[in-house]
Protein backbone atom coordinates (compact mmCIF):
# COMPACT_ATOMS: atom_id res chain seq x y z
CA UNK A 1 0.00 0.00 0.00
CA UNK A 2 3.14 2.06 0.33
CA UNK A 3 2.52 2.95 -3.52
CA UNK A 4 -1.05 3.35 -2.98
CA UNK A 5 -0.59 6.14 -0.42
CA UNK A 6 1.54 7.51 -2.77
CA UNK A 7 -0.92 7.66 -5.18
CA UNK A 8 -3.10 9.55 -2.44
CA UNK A 9 -1.31 12.56 -2.50
CA UNK A 10 -2.61 14.74 -5.93
CA UNK A 11 -6.21 13.48 -5.31
CA UNK A 12 -6.79 15.61 -2.25
CA UNK A 13 -7.52 18.42 -3.90
CA UNK A 14 -10.06 16.57 -6.73
CA UNK A 15 -11.67 15.18 -2.99
CA UNK A 16 -11.84 18.02 -1.25
CA UNK A 17 -15.08 19.47 -2.60
CA UNK A 18 -16.92 16.17 -1.39
CA UNK A 19 -15.27 16.39 1.82
CA UNK A 20 -15.39 19.51 3.43
CA UNK A 21 -18.65 20.98 1.84
CA UNK A 22 -20.97 19.70 4.82
CA UNK A 23 -20.44 20.01 8.32
CA UNK A 24 -22.81 17.26 8.87
CA UNK A 25 -21.45 14.01 8.73
CA UNK A 26 -24.48 11.72 8.53
CA UNK A 27 -26.40 14.55 6.03
CA UNK A 28 -23.90 12.79 3.37
CA UNK A 29 -21.79 14.96 1.31
CA UNK A 30 -22.21 16.43 -1.15
CA UNK A 31 -25.98 16.93 -1.76
CA UNK A 32 -26.08 19.12 -4.91
CA UNK A 33 -22.78 20.84 -5.77
CA UNK A 34 -22.31 21.13 -10.10
CA UNK A 35 -18.35 20.40 -9.44
CA UNK A 36 -19.62 16.75 -8.14
CA UNK A 37 -21.88 16.04 -10.76
CA UNK A 38 -19.24 16.61 -13.58
CA UNK A 39 -16.58 14.14 -11.55
CA UNK A 40 -16.60 10.20 -12.07
CA UNK A 41 -16.87 10.31 -15.95
CA UNK A 42 -14.29 8.24 -16.59
CA UNK A 43 -11.59 5.21 -15.39
CA UNK A 44 -9.21 7.72 -14.76
CA UNK A 45 -11.62 9.75 -11.95
CA UNK A 46 -12.55 6.55 -10.75
CA UNK A 47 -9.33 5.46 -9.60
CA UNK A 48 -9.01 8.70 -7.77
CA UNK A 49 -12.38 8.09 -6.15
CA UNK A 50 -11.05 4.54 -4.79
CA UNK A 51 -7.92 5.84 -3.54
CA UNK A 52 -9.98 8.61 -1.89
CA UNK A 53 -12.19 6.22 -0.17
CA UNK A 54 -9.00 4.15 1.02
CA UNK A 55 -7.24 7.63 2.27
CA UNK A 56 -9.90 7.36 5.42
CA UNK A 57 -7.92 3.71 6.82
CA UNK A 58 -5.25 6.19 7.45
CA UNK A 59 -7.37 8.06 9.84
CA UNK A 60 -5.10 9.16 13.10
CA UNK A 61 -6.34 9.97 16.97
CA UNK A 62 -2.72 10.78 17.27
CA UNK A 63 0.95 10.52 16.79
CA UNK A 64 -0.20 10.06 13.39
CA UNK A 65 -1.06 6.40 14.57
CA UNK A 66 -4.49 4.57 13.19
CA UNK A 67 -7.04 3.67 15.34
CA UNK A 68 -5.95 0.21 15.06
CA UNK A 69 -3.14 0.88 17.34
CA UNK A 70 -5.12 2.73 20.23
CA UNK A 71 -8.37 0.28 20.70
CA UNK A 72 -6.41 -1.95 22.73
CA UNK A 73 -5.25 0.62 25.25
CA UNK A 74 -8.85 0.98 25.95
CA UNK A 75 -9.00 -2.43 26.67
CA UNK A 76 -7.84 -4.65 30.10
CA UNK A 77 -4.28 -4.78 28.04
CA UNK A 78 -2.91 -1.39 27.69
CA UNK A 79 -3.18 2.28 28.53
CA UNK A 80 -2.47 5.16 26.67
CA UNK A 81 -0.42 8.12 29.17
CA UNK A 82 -0.53 11.47 27.36
CA UNK A 83 -4.15 11.32 25.48
CA UNK A 84 -6.77 12.44 27.83
CA UNK A 85 -9.82 12.41 25.84
CA UNK A 86 -9.09 8.66 24.87
CA UNK A 87 -8.35 7.60 28.67
CA UNK A 88 -12.30 8.20 29.21
CA UNK A 89 -13.15 5.91 26.73
CA UNK A 90 -10.77 2.57 28.50
CA UNK A 91 -11.97 4.07 32.24
CA UNK A 92 -15.64 3.98 31.85
CA UNK A 93 -16.45 8.07 32.22
CA UNK A 94 -16.80 8.68 28.37
CA UNK A 95 -19.26 11.33 27.39
CA UNK A 96 -20.88 12.26 23.85
CA UNK A 97 -19.40 15.02 23.31
CA UNK A 98 -15.87 13.63 23.44
CA UNK A 99 -13.66 14.71 20.58
CA UNK A 100 -12.43 11.36 19.99
CA UNK A 101 -16.11 9.77 19.54
CA UNK A 102 -16.82 12.44 17.41
CA UNK A 103 -13.66 12.13 15.14
CA UNK A 104 -14.16 8.49 14.60
CA UNK A 105 -18.02 8.94 14.03
CA UNK A 106 -17.06 11.39 10.67
CA UNK A 107 -14.40 9.22 9.43
CA UNK A 108 -16.24 6.40 8.85
CA UNK A 109 -19.14 8.54 7.50
CA UNK A 110 -17.22 10.11 5.53
CA UNK A 111 -15.32 6.97 3.89
CA UNK A 112 -18.88 5.10 3.97
CA UNK A 113 -19.85 8.12 1.56
CA UNK A 114 -16.48 7.88 -0.31
CA UNK A 115 -17.60 4.49 -1.29
CA UNK A 116 -21.80 5.51 -1.73
CA UNK A 117 -20.30 8.00 -4.06
CA UNK A 118 -18.47 5.30 -6.49
CA UNK A 119 -21.15 3.38 -6.38
CA UNK A 120 -23.88 5.56 -6.88
CA UNK A 121 -21.91 7.11 -9.99
CA UNK A 122 -20.14 4.72 -11.30
CA UNK A 123 -22.64 4.29 -14.54
CA UNK A 124 -22.19 7.54 -15.37
CA UNK A 125 -18.64 6.45 -17.25
CA UNK A 126 -20.02 6.35 -20.84
CA UNK A 127 -16.64 4.76 -22.62
CA UNK A 128 -15.04 2.02 -20.15
CA UNK A 129 -12.05 0.55 -21.55
CA UNK A 130 -10.75 -1.89 -18.81
CA UNK A 131 -14.45 -3.35 -18.00
CA UNK A 132 -12.64 -5.82 -15.49
CA UNK A 133 -10.83 -2.84 -13.62
CA UNK A 134 -14.08 -1.42 -13.11
CA UNK A 135 -15.52 -3.83 -11.85
CA UNK A 136 -12.74 -4.31 -9.21
CA UNK A 137 -13.05 -0.96 -8.05
CA UNK A 138 -16.85 -1.13 -7.06
CA UNK A 139 -15.75 -4.43 -5.49
CA UNK A 140 -13.16 -2.61 -3.67
CA UNK A 141 -15.51 0.05 -2.84
CA UNK A 142 -17.77 -2.60 -1.19
CA UNK A 143 -15.27 -3.99 1.44
CA UNK A 144 -14.14 -0.22 2.41
CA UNK A 145 -17.83 0.34 2.99
CA UNK A 146 -17.69 -2.75 5.14
CA UNK A 147 -14.86 -2.37 6.90
CA UNK A 148 -16.03 1.42 7.61
CA UNK A 149 -19.46 -0.13 9.22
CA UNK A 150 -17.24 -3.42 10.96
CA UNK A 151 -15.68 -0.14 13.35
CA UNK A 152 -19.09 1.61 14.07
CA UNK A 153 -21.29 -1.11 14.80
CA UNK A 154 -18.34 -2.82 17.11
CA UNK A 155 -17.79 0.68 18.54
CA UNK A 156 -21.71 2.06 18.50
CA UNK A 157 -23.62 -0.84 18.02
CA UNK A 158 -27.34 0.27 16.12
CA UNK A 159 -26.12 2.97 13.55
CA UNK A 160 -27.88 4.79 10.65
CA UNK A 161 -27.71 2.20 7.58
CA UNK A 162 -26.39 4.55 4.36
CA UNK A 163 -26.13 2.83 1.09
CA UNK A 164 -26.39 5.71 -1.15
CA UNK A 165 -25.87 9.57 -1.34
CA UNK A 166 -28.90 11.24 0.37
CA UNK A 167 -30.73 14.56 -0.02
CA UNK A 168 -30.94 16.76 3.10
CA UNK A 169 -34.69 15.41 3.37
CA UNK A 170 -33.50 12.12 3.76
CA UNK A 171 -30.81 12.59 5.78
CA UNK A 172 -32.69 12.34 9.18
CA UNK A 173 -32.49 8.56 9.63
CA UNK A 174 -33.61 6.42 12.50
CA UNK A 175 -30.41 3.52 13.79
CA UNK A 176 -30.80 0.22 11.62
CA UNK A 177 -30.63 -2.43 13.94
CA UNK A 178 -26.58 -3.95 13.94
CA UNK A 179 -27.84 -7.15 13.18
CA UNK A 180 -29.29 -5.86 9.82
CA UNK A 181 -25.98 -3.91 9.27
CA UNK A 182 -24.38 -7.00 9.83
CA UNK A 183 -25.81 -9.20 6.93
CA UNK A 184 -25.93 -6.28 4.87
CA UNK A 185 -22.27 -5.56 4.87
CA UNK A 186 -21.44 -9.60 5.14
CA UNK A 187 -23.20 -10.04 1.76
CA UNK A 188 -21.13 -6.75 0.41
CA UNK A 189 -17.71 -8.44 1.35
CA UNK A 190 -19.08 -12.06 -0.40
CA UNK A 191 -19.90 -9.86 -3.19
CA UNK A 192 -16.66 -8.36 -3.47
CA UNK A 193 -14.40 -11.29 -3.32
CA UNK A 194 -16.39 -13.17 -6.11
CA UNK A 195 -14.51 -10.40 -7.94
CA UNK A 196 -11.35 -9.10 -6.58
CA UNK A 197 -8.08 -11.02 -7.57
CA UNK A 198 -6.17 -13.71 -5.51
CA UNK A 199 -2.98 -10.98 -5.45
CA UNK A 200 -1.77 -7.87 -7.51
CA UNK A 201 1.77 -7.88 -9.46
CA UNK A 202 1.43 -3.88 -10.51
CA UNK A 203 3.84 -2.39 -7.81
CA UNK A 204 1.11 0.50 -7.48
CA UNK A 205 -1.81 -1.66 -6.39
CA UNK A 206 0.26 -3.90 -3.96
CA UNK A 207 -1.78 -3.18 -0.85
CA UNK A 208 -5.50 -3.04 -2.41
CA UNK A 209 -7.95 -5.43 -1.34
CA UNK A 210 -7.75 -9.09 -2.57
CA UNK A 211 -10.36 -11.62 -2.41
CA UNK A 212 -7.93 -13.59 0.93
CA UNK A 213 -8.61 -9.52 2.39
CA UNK A 214 -12.27 -9.63 1.74
CA UNK A 215 -12.99 -13.06 3.35
CA UNK A 216 -10.75 -12.68 6.40
CA UNK A 217 -13.15 -9.63 6.85
CA UNK A 218 -16.21 -11.64 6.42
CA UNK A 219 -14.69 -14.20 8.85
CA UNK A 220 -14.06 -11.60 11.25
CA UNK A 221 -17.22 -9.74 11.19
CA UNK A 222 -19.25 -12.91 11.32
CA UNK A 223 -17.45 -14.18 14.31
CA UNK A 224 -17.92 -10.65 16.51
CA UNK A 225 -22.03 -11.93 15.40
CA UNK A 226 -22.54 -15.03 16.24
CA UNK A 227 -22.37 -16.24 13.29
CA UNK A 228 -20.14 -19.45 13.75
CA UNK A 229 -20.89 -21.59 10.26
CA UNK A 230 -20.53 -17.93 8.22
CA UNK A 231 -17.37 -17.30 10.31
CA UNK A 232 -15.60 -20.75 9.68
CA UNK A 233 -16.61 -21.32 6.05
CA UNK A 234 -15.13 -17.45 4.88
CA UNK A 235 -12.01 -18.37 6.98
CA UNK A 236 -11.55 -21.83 6.00
CA UNK A 237 -11.95 -20.61 2.16
CA UNK A 238 -9.37 -18.20 2.80
CA UNK A 239 -6.76 -21.26 3.77
CA UNK A 240 -7.87 -22.94 0.72
CA UNK A 241 -6.25 -20.23 -1.25
CA UNK A 242 -3.23 -21.02 -0.32
CA UNK A 243 -1.53 -17.52 -0.75
CA UNK A 244 -0.99 -17.10 2.86
CA UNK A 245 0.99 -18.81 5.80
CA UNK A 246 2.52 -17.97 9.21
CA UNK A 247 6.21 -16.85 8.82
CA UNK A 248 8.55 -18.96 11.04
CA UNK A 249 9.46 -15.91 12.89
CA UNK A 250 6.87 -14.11 14.65
CA UNK A 251 9.21 -10.89 15.57
CA UNK A 252 9.46 -10.63 11.95
CA UNK A 253 5.52 -9.27 11.43
CA UNK A 254 7.33 -5.99 13.14
CA UNK A 255 10.07 -5.12 10.86
CA UNK A 256 9.96 -3.02 7.88
CA UNK A 257 12.19 -4.58 5.58
CA UNK A 258 10.47 -8.11 6.79
CA UNK A 259 6.87 -6.93 6.48
CA UNK A 260 6.91 -6.20 2.50
CA UNK A 261 7.35 -9.73 1.67
CA UNK A 262 5.54 -11.15 4.45
CA UNK A 263 2.93 -13.98 3.33
CA UNK A 264 1.16 -13.60 6.50
CA UNK A 265 0.36 -9.92 6.62
CA UNK A 266 -2.77 -9.70 4.50
CA UNK A 267 -3.72 -6.33 4.51
CA UNK A 268 -1.39 -3.41 6.29
CA UNK A 269 -1.16 0.79 6.29
CA UNK A 270 2.43 1.07 4.39
CA UNK A 271 4.43 4.44 5.33
CA UNK A 272 7.17 6.37 3.05
CA UNK A 273 9.34 8.65 4.36
CA UNK A 274 8.29 12.09 2.87
CA UNK A 275 4.60 11.05 2.32
CA UNK A 276 3.33 9.28 5.16
CA UNK A 277 4.99 8.26 8.53
CA UNK A 278 4.62 7.83 12.10
CA UNK A 279 5.15 8.03 15.82
CA UNK A 280 4.95 4.94 17.02
CA UNK A 281 8.16 4.00 18.49
CA UNK A 282 8.58 7.64 19.70
CA UNK A 283 5.62 6.48 21.75
CA UNK A 284 6.16 2.92 22.65
CA UNK A 285 10.06 2.90 23.37
CA UNK A 286 12.23 3.15 27.03
CA UNK A 287 12.93 6.68 27.94
CA UNK A 288 16.46 5.03 27.81
CA UNK A 289 15.86 4.69 23.37
CA UNK A 290 14.63 8.26 23.86
CA UNK A 291 11.05 7.13 23.40
CA UNK A 292 8.27 8.22 25.61
CA UNK A 293 6.56 5.35 27.00
CA UNK A 294 3.45 6.71 27.30
CA UNK A 295 1.58 3.85 25.23
CA UNK A 296 2.23 1.00 27.34
CA UNK A 297 1.15 -3.11 28.36
CA UNK A 298 -0.39 -3.69 31.80
CA UNK A 299 0.71 -6.01 34.50
CA UNK A 300 -2.79 -7.99 33.40
CA UNK A 301 -1.48 -8.36 29.72
CA UNK A 302 2.19 -9.74 31.44
CA UNK A 303 0.49 -11.75 33.76
CA UNK A 304 -1.73 -13.68 31.15
CA UNK A 305 0.92 -15.43 29.17
CA UNK A 306 1.66 -18.67 29.58
CA UNK A 307 4.73 -20.42 30.73
CA UNK A 308 6.87 -22.57 28.47
CA UNK A 309 4.99 -25.64 29.95
CA UNK A 310 1.27 -24.45 28.94
CA UNK A 311 -0.04 -23.81 31.61
CA UNK A 312 -0.81 -20.58 33.33
CA UNK A 313 1.67 -18.87 35.95
CA UNK A 314 -0.79 -19.83 39.11
CA UNK A 315 -0.76 -23.68 38.06
CA UNK A 316 2.73 -23.89 36.12
CA UNK A 317 5.57 -25.29 38.07
CA UNK A 318 7.90 -23.48 36.37
CA UNK A 319 6.39 -19.95 37.24
CA UNK A 320 9.15 -18.60 39.98
CA UNK A 321 7.95 -15.24 41.38
CA UNK A 322 11.29 -13.87 41.61
CA UNK A 323 12.09 -14.51 37.98
CA UNK A 324 8.58 -13.99 36.84
CA UNK A 325 9.90 -13.15 33.08
CA UNK A 326 11.84 -16.68 32.20
CA UNK A 327 9.54 -19.79 31.16
CA UNK A 328 6.85 -17.98 29.67
CA UNK A 329 5.78 -17.90 26.22
CA UNK A 330 8.02 -16.60 23.62
CA UNK A 331 4.88 -13.93 22.62
CA UNK A 332 5.60 -12.22 25.62
CA UNK A 333 9.42 -10.98 24.88
CA UNK A 334 8.14 -10.39 20.92
CA UNK A 335 5.49 -8.40 22.22
CA UNK A 336 6.60 -6.48 25.41
CA UNK A 337 9.89 -5.36 26.41
CA UNK A 338 10.16 -6.36 30.19
CA UNK A 339 12.72 -5.93 33.16
CA UNK A 340 15.88 -7.73 32.34
CA UNK A 341 15.62 -7.34 28.61
CA UNK A 342 17.36 -5.50 26.53
CA UNK A 343 16.13 -3.43 23.83
CA UNK A 344 18.29 -0.71 21.73
CA UNK A 345 21.48 -1.56 23.20
CA UNK A 346 20.17 -0.67 26.62
CA UNK A 347 19.34 -2.87 29.81
CA UNK A 348 15.58 -2.44 30.33
CA UNK A 349 15.46 -2.45 34.09
CA UNK A 350 12.01 -0.43 35.61
CA UNK A 351 12.51 -1.19 39.33
CA UNK A 352 12.69 2.31 41.02
CA UNK A 353 16.16 1.72 42.89
CA UNK A 354 17.87 0.81 39.61
CA UNK A 355 18.89 4.16 39.17
CA UNK A 356 21.51 2.98 36.80
CA UNK A 357 21.61 0.63 34.21
CA UNK A 358 23.83 -0.67 31.59
CA UNK A 359 24.83 1.01 27.89
CA UNK A 360 25.65 -2.09 25.26
CA UNK A 361 25.96 0.28 22.79
CA UNK A 362 29.88 0.87 23.21
CA UNK A 363 32.80 -1.45 23.80
CA UNK A 364 33.47 -1.68 26.97
CA UNK A 365 29.88 -1.31 28.48
CA UNK A 366 29.08 1.43 30.59
CA UNK A 367 27.28 1.99 33.30
CA UNK A 368 24.67 5.56 32.82
CA UNK A 369 21.72 7.15 34.39
CA UNK A 370 18.77 4.82 33.91
CA UNK A 371 15.84 7.29 32.83
CA UNK A 372 13.10 3.92 32.60
CA UNK A 373 13.47 4.08 36.16
CA UNK A 374 14.32 7.84 37.00
CA UNK A 375 12.19 9.90 34.67
CA UNK A 376 8.63 10.84 36.04
CA UNK A 377 7.28 9.91 32.71
CA UNK A 378 8.81 6.40 32.36
CA UNK A 379 6.70 3.29 31.48
CA UNK A 380 3.71 4.15 34.13
CA UNK A 381 3.17 -0.19 34.27
CA UNK A 382 7.20 -0.54 33.90
CA UNK A 383 6.39 -2.29 30.54
CA UNK A 384 6.37 -1.28 27.17
CA UNK A 385 5.20 -2.45 24.18
CA UNK A 386 7.98 -4.25 21.06
CA UNK A 387 5.85 -4.43 18.45
CA UNK A 388 5.98 -1.06 16.56
CA UNK A 389 8.95 0.01 18.51
CA UNK A 390 11.48 -0.66 15.70
CA UNK A 391 14.19 2.08 16.03
CA UNK A 392 16.83 2.02 13.01
CA UNK A 393 18.18 5.47 13.23
CA UNK A 394 17.27 8.27 15.83
CA UNK A 395 15.00 10.21 13.34
CA UNK A 396 13.21 6.89 12.38
CA UNK A 397 11.77 6.94 16.41
CA UNK A 398 9.06 10.39 14.51
CA UNK A 399 9.46 9.31 10.91
CA UNK A 400 8.50 5.42 11.01
CA UNK A 401 8.10 3.45 7.82
CA UNK A 402 6.84 0.47 10.06
CA UNK A 403 3.74 -0.84 8.76
CA UNK A 404 1.14 -0.77 11.01
CA UNK A 405 -1.30 -4.72 10.38
CA UNK A 406 -4.85 -4.42 10.12
CA UNK A 407 -4.90 -8.36 9.07
CA UNK A 408 -2.82 -11.59 9.45
CA UNK A 409 -2.89 -15.02 8.56
CA UNK A 410 -2.89 -15.62 12.35
CA UNK A 411 -6.03 -14.24 12.98
CA UNK A 412 -8.25 -16.35 9.84
CA UNK A 413 -6.73 -19.46 12.02
CA UNK A 414 -8.34 -18.08 15.64
CA UNK A 415 -11.33 -17.12 13.52
CA UNK A 416 -11.75 -20.25 12.19
CA UNK A 417 -10.67 -22.16 15.73
CA UNK A 418 -13.16 -20.26 17.57
CA UNK A 419 -15.75 -20.35 15.44
CA UNK A 420 -15.86 -24.33 14.90
CA UNK A 421 -15.61 -24.31 18.98
CA UNK A 422 -18.34 -22.75 19.60
CA UNK A 423 -20.72 -24.23 17.23
CA UNK A 424 -19.48 -27.12 18.59
CA UNK A 425 -18.33 -28.75 15.71
CA UNK A 426 -14.86 -29.56 17.07
CA UNK A 427 -12.81 -31.43 15.02
CA UNK A 428 -8.74 -32.20 14.25
CA UNK A 429 -8.87 -28.66 11.84
CA UNK A 430 -9.84 -26.47 15.18
CA UNK A 431 -6.55 -28.80 17.25
CA UNK A 432 -4.51 -27.98 13.68
CA UNK A 433 -5.12 -24.19 13.39
CA UNK A 434 -4.37 -23.61 17.17
CA UNK A 435 -1.21 -26.00 16.88
CA UNK A 436 0.01 -24.03 13.84
CA UNK A 437 0.22 -21.11 15.79
CA UNK A 438 1.81 -22.71 19.01
CA UNK A 439 4.34 -24.33 16.92
CA UNK A 440 5.62 -21.20 15.06
CA UNK A 441 6.93 -19.91 19.04
CA UNK A 442 7.27 -23.41 19.74
CA UNK A 443 4.78 -23.71 22.56
CA UNK A 444 3.51 -27.37 23.93
CA UNK A 445 0.71 -28.36 21.02
CA UNK A 446 -3.04 -28.83 22.26
CA UNK A 447 -3.74 -32.72 21.99
CA UNK A 448 -6.81 -33.75 21.10
CA UNK A 449 -10.04 -34.86 23.76
CA UNK A 450 -10.91 -31.39 25.11
CA UNK A 451 -14.03 -30.31 25.84
CA UNK A 452 -16.03 -26.88 24.24
CA UNK A 453 -15.52 -24.96 27.61
CA UNK A 454 -11.62 -26.42 27.70
CA UNK A 455 -11.30 -25.03 23.98
CA UNK A 456 -13.09 -21.85 24.45
CA UNK A 457 -10.43 -21.07 27.05
CA UNK A 458 -7.67 -22.05 25.09
CA UNK A 459 -8.62 -20.23 22.06
CA UNK A 460 -8.98 -16.94 24.20
CA UNK A 461 -5.90 -17.12 25.89
CA UNK A 462 -4.45 -17.31 22.29
CA UNK A 463 -6.29 -14.82 20.91
CA UNK A 464 -4.66 -12.16 23.73
CA UNK A 465 -1.20 -13.86 23.51
CA UNK A 466 -1.10 -13.81 19.61
CA UNK A 467 -3.02 -10.48 18.57
CA UNK A 468 -1.91 -8.21 21.37
CA UNK A 469 -1.59 -4.79 20.64
CA UNK A 470 -3.54 -5.11 17.43
CA UNK A 471 -6.37 -3.64 17.68
CA UNK A 472 -8.90 -6.68 18.34
CA UNK A 473 -8.76 -7.53 22.25
CA UNK A 474 -11.40 -4.41 22.94
CA UNK A 475 -13.87 -6.20 20.30
CA UNK A 476 -13.15 -9.21 21.89
CA UNK A 477 -13.88 -8.22 25.83
CA UNK A 478 -17.01 -7.23 24.43
CA UNK A 479 -18.30 -9.66 22.47
CA UNK A 480 -17.23 -12.27 25.15
CA UNK A 481 -19.45 -10.01 27.94
CA UNK A 482 -16.03 -10.29 29.63
CA UNK A 483 -15.51 -6.12 29.64
CA UNK A 484 -17.56 -5.73 32.98
CA UNK A 485 -15.21 -7.81 34.70
CA UNK A 486 -11.75 -6.59 33.23
CA UNK A 487 -12.68 -3.34 32.56
CA UNK A 488 -13.73 -2.49 36.78
CA UNK A 489 -11.68 -1.58 39.51
CA UNK A 490 -7.51 -0.37 39.37
CA UNK A 491 -5.36 -0.68 36.49
CA UNK A 492 -2.38 -1.93 37.87
CA UNK A 493 1.41 -1.92 36.72
CA UNK A 494 4.19 -3.78 38.56
CA UNK A 495 5.21 -2.91 42.12
CA UNK A 496 7.44 -0.26 41.70
CA UNK A 497 10.50 -1.49 44.06
CA UNK A 498 9.90 -5.37 44.08
CA UNK A 499 7.91 -7.75 42.41
CA UNK A 500 4.84 -10.41 42.87
CA UNK A 501 5.22 -12.51 45.89
CA UNK A 502 3.34 -15.10 44.42
CA UNK A 503 1.17 -15.70 41.18
CA UNK A 504 -2.50 -14.49 40.36
CA UNK A 505 -5.10 -16.23 40.38
CA UNK A 506 -5.78 -16.85 36.24
CA UNK A 507 -9.18 -17.55 35.09
CA UNK A 508 -10.29 -19.11 32.10
CA UNK A 509 -10.16 -16.21 29.56
CA UNK A 510 -6.41 -15.31 30.73
CA UNK A 511 -7.77 -12.63 33.57
CA UNK A 512 -5.22 -12.84 36.58
CA UNK A 513 -7.06 -11.70 39.78
CA UNK A 514 -4.64 -10.44 42.38
CA UNK A 515 -6.34 -10.31 45.48
CA UNK A 516 -4.25 -13.32 46.53
CA UNK A 517 -1.50 -11.59 46.41
CA UNK A 518 0.10 -10.89 49.33
CA UNK A 519 1.24 -7.71 48.37
CA UNK A 520 -0.45 -6.65 46.11
CA UNK A 521 -1.16 -3.30 47.64
CA UNK A 522 2.53 -2.24 46.68
CA UNK A 523 1.61 -2.50 42.57
CA UNK A 524 1.06 0.72 40.96
CA UNK A 525 -2.65 1.92 40.60
CA UNK A 526 -2.30 3.51 37.01
CA UNK A 527 -6.14 4.97 37.18
CA UNK A 528 -9.34 3.21 38.58
CA UNK A 529 -11.39 2.08 35.91
CA UNK A 530 -15.44 1.93 36.20
CA UNK A 531 -17.64 -0.01 34.09
CA UNK A 532 -21.29 0.20 34.07
CA UNK A 533 -22.83 -3.51 31.91
CA UNK A 534 -25.97 -1.17 31.01
CA UNK A 535 -23.89 1.11 29.22
CA UNK A 536 -20.53 0.89 28.62
CA UNK A 537 -20.51 -2.10 26.59
CA UNK A 538 -21.21 0.25 23.61
CA UNK A 539 -19.74 4.27 23.40
CA UNK A 540 -21.99 7.63 22.94
CA UNK A 541 -23.34 8.68 19.91
CA UNK A 542 -21.80 12.22 19.37
CA UNK A 543 -24.24 14.82 21.17
CA UNK A 544 -23.76 17.23 17.66
CA UNK A 545 -25.18 14.37 15.97
CA UNK A 546 -28.47 13.41 17.90
CA UNK A 547 -28.93 17.03 18.36
CA UNK A 548 -29.02 17.81 14.63
CA UNK A 549 -31.21 14.25 14.10
CA UNK A 550 -34.07 13.96 16.58
CA UNK A 551 -34.63 10.53 14.95
CA UNK A 552 -31.01 9.44 16.01
CA UNK A 553 -31.22 8.18 19.50
CA UNK A 554 -29.11 8.20 21.85
CA UNK A 555 -27.12 4.95 23.09
CA UNK A 556 -28.78 3.84 26.98
CA UNK A 557 -27.02 5.51 29.97
CA UNK A 558 -25.36 8.25 28.12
Amino acid sequence: MKNLYIKLLPLLSAIILFTSCNKDYLVKEPIDLPSVSSFLKSEDELELAINGAYAKLWYSLEYNLPVEVHLDLASDIGYSRALTDFQFMGNGTVDASNPIIVGLWKNYYAGIQRANYILDNVGNIKEIKNQARVDQIVSEAKFLRAYFYYHLTEMFGDVPLVTKELTLEESYMNKTPKSEITDFILNDLEAAAQVLPLKYTKAEEIGRATKGIALALKSRIALFNNKWDVSSDAAKRVIDLSVYELEPDYASLYLKEKQLVSKEIMFMLHYKSGVQTHLGPKWVAPRMSSGFAGLIPTQSMIDSYLCLDGLTIDKSPDYDPAHPFDNRDPRLNYSCIVPGSIFNGYQYETHKDSVRCWNYNVTPAVRVTNQDATNAFASFSGYCWRKYSDIRDPSYLSLSETGIILMRYAEVLLNYAEAKIEANNIDQSVYDAINKLRDRVDMPLVTGGKSQEELRSIIRIERKSELAFEGLRLYDIRRWGIAENVLNGPLYGRIPRGLLSSAPVVDENGTPNYSNVSNRSEMRVIEQRVFDKNKNYLWPIPQFETDINSNLKQNNGY
